[in-house]
């Protein structure tokens, strides 16, 4: 067993704040979208019916998201944790625009490493004799955070000796990350336990009012760090998935709130009138979410996808190829992303993918510490993320929040992946 240190930038990377305040106000706006698409079952049904032809995972997990809505929700009160990422657009004229990569609502993860990495900056600019520039950087703790929207759920919940079960993989190795909000869930005396779906298989049961319990404690909140790529399933994990979906356990998140976190979602919201179909009420919150969206396009067929599909072919340095898949890693550029659409342009596989315009931030210089890499300057480029917490009980919205920022840097010879994909380290904003 060994244990490196997270990935880490040297340096904190410089943000405009004006774009770094634009992500925050945004926040609250789609947690509330993300809500009212998780609880919009024809809007998810049309929107997904081109890719759980072609797409089994999502099928599967469009199929329980079914089976629990026609058996009747047996759970009231709905936990979101959201990540909405954005990388900053530098236009022909110099000016960066704020633009939303795709926002993750399950196993959205580092609100606890990224806590720490303040202090780490903090102290190098220090030492490089920078004190004041050291005393800009502002405090962060999406733990905190994450943990406050957790703590709430599980209060709502109503039953003082239930427990918080995370659900976690087989092998974890982001596991530091995970005790940071399970450290401040205790700090509130709400209990912790950690399983994995082989322990829900083997020792979950529901009782007559369909209340979860494991190794027989009632568990009032299933907070999920795993199941969010094909991987983790078997057909073992699968029926445990749908145990937990069954349950009135507040899940984070419940199977529609996954399924409002799908690439074919994001692409379907950027239809003209879409945003003010779902929030009807929010015209300024519907203008606020329409500004973060760069190009998104649907490879459906027919028509309009066949033409974005010749013009991808013809130029695929303009645009990004993303299946339908969280955690990082998946997505396809250049040369690969034209071989993928030749070989697919005629057949529904196509309908699998989304298209999105390239963004082209601005690289800056910086060092990325990682463990047995050689260290060297490297041209780099961040993305933002913000976290958002959200707590609904019935109709009722009880909690409405952002709750942290992460900053993410990688070499600009990678054009796909994250901290845990190996490609991106942990890193704090320095506004300007």
């Amino acid at each position: 067993q060994v244990v490196n240190y997270a990935p880490f930038t040297l340096l904190p990377s410089a943000v405009p704040s004006a774009l770094f305040e634009e992500a925050y106000a945004v926040q609250q706006d789609f947690n509330l979208l993300v809500d009212a698409i998780s609880q919009n079952k024809e809007f998810l049904e049309h929107t997904l019916a081109s890719t759980i032809k072609v797409d089994d995972f999502t099928a599967r997990l469009f199929r329980i998201h079914q089976q629990v809505l026609e058996e009747g929700l047996a759970q009231s009160v709905f936990l979101g944790i959201n990540r909405s990422d954005y990388m900053f657009d530098c236009g022909v004229d110099g000016t960066a625009a704020l633009k939303q990569i795709e926002i993750n609502t399950i196993a959205a993860s580092f609100g606890g490493l990224t806590s720490r990495t303040v202090a780490v900056h903090r102290r190098v600019l220090q030492v490089l004799g920078k004190p004041e520039k050291a005393s800009r950087l502002l405090p962060n703790n999406p733990s905190k955070g994450l943990a406050l929207g957790i703590a709430k759920a599980w209060e709502l919940y109503g039953s003082p000796s239930a427990v918080v079960m995370f659900l976690v993989e087989e092998v974890q190795r982001n596991i530091f990350d995970q005790r940071c909000v399970e450290n401040e869930l205790w700090n509130r005396n709400i209990r912790v336990i950690r399983k994995r779906f082989r322990d829900v298989f083997e020792k979950g049961s529901l009782d007559s009012a369909r209340r979860l319990y494991m190794d027989g404690q009632e568990v009032a909140v299933v907070y999920y760090r795993e199941g969010y790529v094909p991987e983790n399933y078997d057909q073992q994990n699968w029926e445990a998935r749908l145990l937990l979906e069954r349950s009135k356990a507040v899940k984070c998140p419940d199977i529609a709130t996954q399924l409002a976190g799908t690439k074919k979602v994001q692409q379907e919201l950027s239809r003209p009138g879409m945003l003010e179909k779902l929030l009807p009420s929010h015209t300024e919150a519907v203008m606020r979410i329409r500004a973060t969206f760069a190009g998104l396009y649907s490879l459906d067929m027919g028509e309009e996808g066949d033409q974005i599909v010749a013009a991808a072919i013809a130029d695929p340095d303009r645009f990004v190829l993303k299946p339908q898949r969280e955690g990082g890693g998946n997505n396809l550029y250049g040369e690969e992303l034209r071989q993928v659409l030749e070989k697919t342009r005629d057949s529904p596989e196509r309908t699998s993918y989304i298209l999105m315009d390239k963004i082209r931030p601005q690289p800056a210089m910086n060092y990325l510490l990682r463990a047995h890499s050689p260290l060297q300057a490297s041209e780099c480029i961040s993305e933002l993320g913000i976290f958002g917490v959200y707590v609904r009980q019935g109709k009722e919205m009880v909690m409405n929040k952002a709750a942290g920022h992460l900053l993410r840097t990688k070499a600009i010879e990678h054009a796909d992946g994250g901290v845990a994909a190996g490609v991106a380290v942990l890193d704090t904003p320095y506004l300007v």
